[in-house]
């Protein structure tokens, strides 16, 4: 099994770990106002396929990812889900649900060769769109969301931003993390 299947996620395949180099800029509850976390991150990328469905074959990476604060020993974010590549349709996806309780598929059309490309999703798109569960759709909307990857052969680096309407806050919240980890395995 060749990884040039996975087009553009080849690079992603292994665990990737960072220090306290990330940072998650959100609405904080206990404050009522963004604040900044710094964090530390553990991500895998379990490569899986190929996945056919009649004339389309797919080629993924399960991934997991853990995030902690400093001084905390158990993670205060967890992450499951897929990335997907669509080599006929030059189709990047990315999968996931985090516990809050969200689930979104994000795209984009991605050259096989790229070493950075950006994923979107939408409120409301029957393609790359955003569901929620009850409470959150009323106190904290996601409405849109946005990452870009970049790799090279020993890091991988993101920035995504998530737009939330929050009932709490008079403006549109930008919720975003960024953060570079170096491959471990």
């Amino acid at each position: 099994m060749a990884n040039e299947l996975w087009g553009p996620l080849a690079g992603l395949i292994g665990t990737w770990e960072s220090g306290y180099d990330g940072l998650d800029v959100s609405f904080h509850n206990d404050s009522g106002k963004v604040g900044e976390t710094p964090f530390r991150e553990r991500t895998s990328f379990v490569p899986f396929g190929p996945v056919e469905n009649g004339e389309r074959t797919l080629f993924g990476l399960d991934y997991r990812t853990s995030v902690w604060r400093e001084g905390d020993d158990g993670p205060f974010h967890t992450e499951v889900g897929y990335w997907m590549w669509d080599a006929t349709n030059q189709q990047v996806m990315r999968c996931f649900t985090s516990p809050l309780a969200v689930t979104l598929i994000a795209g984009a059309t991605v050259q096989p060769s790229a070493t950075t490309f950006r994923l979107e999703a939408v409120l409301g798109s029957n393609t790359y769109g955003i569901l929620s569960s009850q409470y959150l759709d009323e106190v904290a909307r996601t409405t849109r969301f946005e990452v870009t990857v970049t790799l090279d052969a020993d890091t991988f680096s993101y920035d995504e931003t998530i737009v939330v309407e929050h009932r709490k806050s008079q403006t549109i919240i930008m919720h975003t993390d960024r953060n570079t980890l170096m491959r471990v395995e």
